[in-house]
C-alpha cells in the first residue's frame, strides 16, 4: 500500500509540472502586456497614495504631531496588559504619559539640566498624580523666592557684602539681604523635616535658606533652584564653630533673653544670631514662636539655626505668620506634602538605586503595600511582639489578606491579584517571617503576596554615607506605595507619608514588650509630627495646651504631646 501510494502520487506530481508549464508557455506573449501595465498601476498606487494621505491630514491640523501616534500606542500597550490593576495604571507602574504631570503641578519649573538630576522630571512617572493642588499664592511665592535666590544667593554681590559684614564680627546694619542658614544635624528622616521647616520660616521671612552640606546632603540631593546652590561654601566665615553651637552656647538667642542682651536697636543687635530649637531648647528658646521676638529677629541678617524639630504646626500659631499661611496652605494639612516635592529630588546615584528595585521587584503588582518598622528597643530584634502587632494591625484593616492554614482554599485564578509588600526595618526578620507566611500558605482570597526587602543594616549608621543612601532610596520607595503603615515616632515614616501623599496606618509604640491594643489607627493627615513643641501664650505669659488652640493644630495620634496639622473639614 505505501508502495502504490508513493508511486501515484510521484505520477500524479509529473503530470502536474507539464500541465503548469503548457500554461505558462500559452499565457506568456498574451500576458507579457497586460502584466507590466498592472505592475506600473499598483506602483504608482503605494507610491502616491500615502502622500495623498499624508497631505489631507497636514491640511487639516497643520500643526499635527508625526510622531504622537506612536507615543500613545506605547502607552495604551502598557495600560492594556495591566488593565485588572487599579493601582498601577500599567504593566511599568507608570502613570500615562499623555497626562503625566512632569511639573507637579506647577511646584516645578522647565529649564533645569534633566542629565544632572534625572529625578527632577521624572518623578512623576512612578507615582500617581496628587490630588492635592498647591494653591495659585504658593506658587507664585516659590518663583519669587526664587528670584530672590538668583539675586542674592551664594557669590552674588549681596551675598558678599553680607559675608563680610558677618567676618568684620561689626553690628548690624541694613543689608540687602537676610539669609538663615540651616545646619546639619541628628538622622537623615530629621535632617528631611527640618530643612522644609526652615524654608517655610524663609519663605515667610523673606530669606534666602542656605544649607549646611555637612558630610551627605550634596550626595543625596539635587539642588532645588535653578542658577544659584543652596548649599553654604566651604569659606563661610561661622563654619568652623557650628560644631560648637549647641544648648550651652552663649551667642544663643535664647541665652541672649535670658541675659537681657537683646533689645530692636541697630546698634546693640549682633551680626548673627544662633537659634537652638533642637529637643533640649528650653523655655528662653521657646520664645523664638512669640511675635515679639519674631519682630526683633528681623533685624538681624544672618541667622544660624540647628534643630532635629519640625516646627511647622508651631509656625500656624505665631500670629504675624497666621494670614499669610491661610493663603499659601488653604488645606492645613499639605505643608510637607508641597515642600517635600518642590525641595527633594534624589541624586543621580540614589535615583538609580530607587529605579532599579521599583523596576525590578514592585512595578508590575496590582497594588503596592508599604510596611516601615521601627523599634525603639535597645536590642535590635526581631521581636515578637512587633511582629504580632504588624500581623493583627495589616489583617484587621484588610491591608492584607488571611492565609488559609486548613488547605481548603479554591484553586487559585490564572491571573490572580498580586500584591507587593515592601518592607523597611533595620532588621531582616519582620521581612523573612512575612514572607516565610505567605510562601507556605495561600491566602483565602486567592491572592499572591510578595514581600520584599531592599537592605537591612541592623543599627542606624547616621554619618555613614551608603547607610543614608540607602534610607532616602527606601524612604522614596514608601512614598510610592498605595498603602502604607508606618511606625509611630519615627520620621522615616512621616517623611514617606508626606511624599506620597498619603494618611497611614501608624503601628503605636510598644510597652513592656507587649503587643498594643489596638496595634495601630489611621492617621488624622499626611503630615508630620512635632515631637518638642511649646505650650506658652506669649501674649497672656502662661502656659498653654497649644494642641486645642486652632482646629488645625492637634496633638498627635503617636505622641500625645506632640502637634501636626489636620484638615480640620476632613475630621
Amino acid at each position: 500500500m505505501t508502495r502504490a501510494f508513493r508511486r501515484r502520487t510521484s505520477y500524479s506530481r509529473s503530470i502536474d509540472r507539464l500541465r503548469f508549464r503548457a500554461s505558462v508557455d500559452g499565457a506568456t506573449k498574451s500576458g507579457c502586456i497586460r502584466d507590466m501595465k498592472l505592475k506600473e498601476i499598483l506602483t504608482t498606487l503605494l507610491i502616491g497614495l500615502p502622500l495623498f494621505v499624508f497631505a489631507v491630514l497636514m491640511l487639516r491640523n497643520p500643526a499635527v504631531d508625526l510622531s504622537l501616534g506612536f507615543a500613545e500606542a506605547r502607552v495604551l500597550g502598557r495600560v492594556a496588559t495591566n488593565s485588572g490593576s487599579e493601582s498601577s495604571g500599567s504593566e511599568n507602574g507608570f502613570s500615562q504619559l499623555s497626562n503625566r504631570d512632569k511639573l507637579i503641578g506647577g511646584l516645578l519649573i522647565p529649564g533645569f539640566d534633566e542629565g544632572s538630576c534625572l529625578s527632577r522630571y521624572q518623578s512623576s512617572l512612578y507615582r500617581r498624580t496628587s490630588t492635592h493642588k498647591p494653591s495659585s499664592y504658593l506658587l507664585s511665592k516659590l518663583r519669587d523666592y526664587e528670584a530672590l535666590h538668583r539675586r542674592c544667593g551664594p557669590h552674588t554681590k549681596p551675598y558678599d557684602k553680607a559675608v563680610e559684614q558677618l567676618r568684620s564680627g561689626s553690628t548690624v546694619s541694613l543689608t540687602e539681604c537676610k539669609y538663615v542658614v540651616w545646619m546639619s544635624y541628628s538622622g537623615l528622616g530629621n535632617k528631611i523635616l527640618t530643612l522644609a521647616s526652615a524654608f517655610l520660616y524663609a519663605l515667610l521671612t523673606n530669606r534666602v535658606l542656605l544649607v549646611d552640606p555637612g558630610k551627605d546632603m550634596a550626595d543625596l540631593f539635587c539642588e532645588p533652584f535653578p542658577e544659584k546652590s543652596w548649599l553654604l561654601s566651604n569659606d563661610f566665615p561661622l563654619v568652623d564653630q557650628f560644631s560648637n553651637f549647641d544648648s550651652k552656647s552663649p551667642n544663643r538667642h535664647g541665652n541672649m533673653l535670658k541675659m537681657n542682651t537683646l533689645n530692636m536697636s541697630l546698634e546693640s543687635l549682633p551680626s548673627y544670631l544662633y537659634l537652638h530649637l533642637a529637643h533640649d531648647y528650653d523655655d528662653h528658646d521657646k520664645l523664638f514662636f512669640c511675635d515679639q521676638e519674631q519682630a526683633l529677629l528681623g533685624r538681624v541678617p544672618w541667622l544660624i539655626l540647628k534643630t532635629d524639630n519640625y516646627f511647622v504646626p508651631s509656625l500656624f500659631l505665631i500670629p504675624s505668620f497666621k494670614h499669610e499661611l491661610s493663603i499659601l496652605f488653604p488645606q492645613k494639612d499639605t505643608v510637607f506634602h508641597h515642600l517635600g516635592r518642590y525641595l527633594f529630588h534624589p541624586s543621580n546615584h540614589v535615583w538609580g538605586l530607587i529605579t532599579r528595585y521599583y523596576k525590578a521587584y514592585l512595578s508590575s503588582a496590582d497594588e503596592r503595600i508599604g510596611i516601615q518598622v521601627r523599634v525603639f528597643e535597645s536590642e535590635p530584634g526581631p521581636f515578637e511582639h512587633i511582629m504580632d502587632q504588624i500581623l493583627g494591625c495589616t489583617l484587621k484593616e484588610k491591608l492584607l489578606p488571611e492565609v488559609d492554614k486548613e488547605g481548603f482554599s479554591s484553586v487559585p485564578s490564572e491571573r490572580p491579584r498580586v500584591k507587593a509588600v515592601l518592607m523597611t526595618s533595620l532588621s531582616s526578620g519582620y521581612y523573612e517571617k512575612l514572607r516565610t507566611l505567605y510562601w507556605e500558605y495561600p491566602t483565602k482570597t486567592g491572592e499572591v503576596i510578595a514581600v520584599y526587602q531592599p537592605s537591612y543594616e541592623m543599627y542606624q549608621q547616621t554619618e555613614k554615607k551608603t547607610h543614608n543612601r540607602k534610607a532616602w532610596a527606601e524612604m522614596y520607595l514608601l512614598s510610592l506605595s498605595d498603602v502604607l503603615v508606618t511606625s509611630a515616632w519615627s520620621t522615616f515614616g512621616y517623611v514617606a507619608q508626606g511624599l506620597g501623599g498619603s494618611k497611614p496606618w501608624i503601628l503605636y509604640k510598644a510597652e513592656n514588650m507587649t503587643t498594643p491594643d489596638p496595634p495601630c489607627r489611621r492617621a488624622m493627615s499626611m503630615e508630620p509630627c512635632f515631637h518638642a513643641p511649646p505650650f506658652y501664650d506669649c501674649k497672656a505669659k502662661k502656659g498653654i495646651d497649644t494642641g486645642k488652640v486652632v482646629p488645625h493644630v492637634r496633638h498627635c495620634e503617636d505622641m500625645s504631646w506632640g502637634l501636626k496639622l489636620v484638615h480640620h473639614e476632613d475630621l
